[in-house]
């Protein structure tokens, strides 16, 4: 049984609140049974791992919890943020403009090499 988690957020759509709670929650649900958890913000999604954006978005009109704050307990918790090296040119950003939870910045050919050669389970949304 594999030990890794890879959360692959492609069509996760940060406009759209409600599709975010369920990634992140479900990589800090796996993050506390104490499995390995990354999560891949690529295409749109990668809009969140922006300076300004997740902390401005919620899942649910009304919480009093944003997005960031979901990804802050997801990080405490342990899991490991990181933006695909395309979004950079993408949205506009430098390494600079990433928040402090994401830990770094990864190319297609990483997640390649995880799903094939790593012993991971991957969800993607």
């Amino acid at each position: 049984m594999s030990d890794k988690l890879v959360i692959v957020m492609a069509n996760t759509d940060p406009r759209n609140g409600e599709e975010l709670g369920a990634p992140i929650f479900q990589a800090t649900v796996a993050a506390a049974m104490e499995y390995e958890v990354d999560v891949i913000c690529t295409a749109t999604s990668g809009r969140l791992m922006k300076k300004g954006v997740a902390e401005n978005l919620v899942v649910k009109e009304g919480s009093p919890k944003s997005v960031l704050d979901f990804i802050k307990d997801a990080h405490d918790a342990g899991v490991k943020f990181y933006c695909c090296s395309p979004n950079l040119d993408l949205f506009d950003m430098t390494k600079d403009d990433l928040i402090p939870e994401c830990e770094g910045i990864v190319g297609g050919a990483h997640l390649i090499e995880e799903i094939m050669e790593g012993d991971c389970k991957v969800l993607t949304y």
